[in-house]
């Protein structure tokens, strides 16, 4: 095989995934419950609906969190709206809300 097109398809590998990332649309907020915040370990609770972007069925789950600042707007019981996102190959929660 020619040396230019395997290079073309080599590149072509590359670049179709990375394309892809960068237009995907931002995940959705996902609804839950606090059921346990864990400021020492960084971690929270969630009794939380479907999180679709990341095909996960509905669960009670503990979740890492990227700022420990995000412990410290919920409490058990609080519902609230979340955004979690595959970060190091853990599940993480980046961004949480109180619902109305």
């Amino acid at each position: 095989m020619n040396r230019s097109l395997v290079t073309f398809f080599f590149a072509l590998l590359i670049a179709v995934p990375t394309f892809a990332n960068k237009h995907q649309p931002a995940p959705a907020l996902t609804e839950g419950e606090v059921r346990k915040v864990d400021i020492a370990a960084r971690k929270i609770t969630i009794k939380h609906g479907p999180i679709v972007h990341l095909e996960m069925p509905a669960m009670t789950m503990a979740f890492p969190v990227r700022d420990t600042a995000l412990l410290e707007q919920v409490r058990p019981g609080d519902k609230v709206r979340f955004e979690a996102q595959r970060i190091g190959g853990a599940i993480t929660v980046t961004a949480i809300e109180k619902a109305n």
